[in-house]
């Protein structure tokens, strides 16, 4: 793993704590090690040892530039929204786990379909490492945002579903090499 960066932050920052999703602040000139900048947030451990995540919009606060997203596709047929909605998941990612929730398993189906407008409307199934997940309404808001800032969709509903269950297997051979399971 690639040595972690001790970082002072340059002004108070929003921030949830990890794990149990709590909003809170952490102020401008405090000390936080930067243990994971996956996708487009970030998630550091402050002088007191808890983990926190602060949004990539906020990256300034660490000295860092944002994250921007890129489309691959710009065509915004069905098939080609459907195609960035999987690429723009791939870059949500659990704060804990440094992993897509893709190539993780969470994300159980993407449908879209077209709303007679010229927009799409966009319905995602995923579910949760555990079902009382704190980050749980986090990171269903992360996928909501990326895929909402798509062009052609009109609409987008993140259902989060417990059943079936999340396990072990779900994960990409991928995921499960990253994460030394294999």
């Amino acid at each position: 793993m690639a040595e972690r960066e001790v970082v002072t932050l340059t002004r108070d920052v929003n921030i949830v704590t990890i794990p149990d999703g709590h909003h809170g602040t952490l102020n401008k000139g405090q000390s936080v090690t930067i243990h994971q900048s996956l996708g487009s947030n970030y998630t550091v451990i402050t002088d007191y040892g808890h983990m926190v995540r602060i949004a990539g919009t906020d990256a300034d606060a660490l000295g860092k530039e944002a994250h921007e997203l890129h489309t691959l596709v710009s065509e915004t047929d069905t098939k080609a929204v459907e195609k960035n909605c999987w690429e723009v998941m791939k870059t949500v990612y659990d704060p804990e786990i440094p992993v897509n929730i893709v190539d993780l398993g969470l994300v159980y189906g993407c449908d879209v379909t077209s709303d007679g407008k010229g927009g799409n409307d966009v319905h995602v199934r995923m579910t949760l490492t555990a079902p009382g997940c704190g980050m749980g309404p986090v990171i269903q808001s992360d996928v909501e945002k990326c895929i909402r800032a798509l062009p052609g969709v009109s609409s987008v509903n993140v259902e989060v579903v417990l059943d079936p269950p999340w396990s072990r297997e779900m994960m990409s051979e991928v995921a499960q090499v990253q994460l030394g399971l294999f």
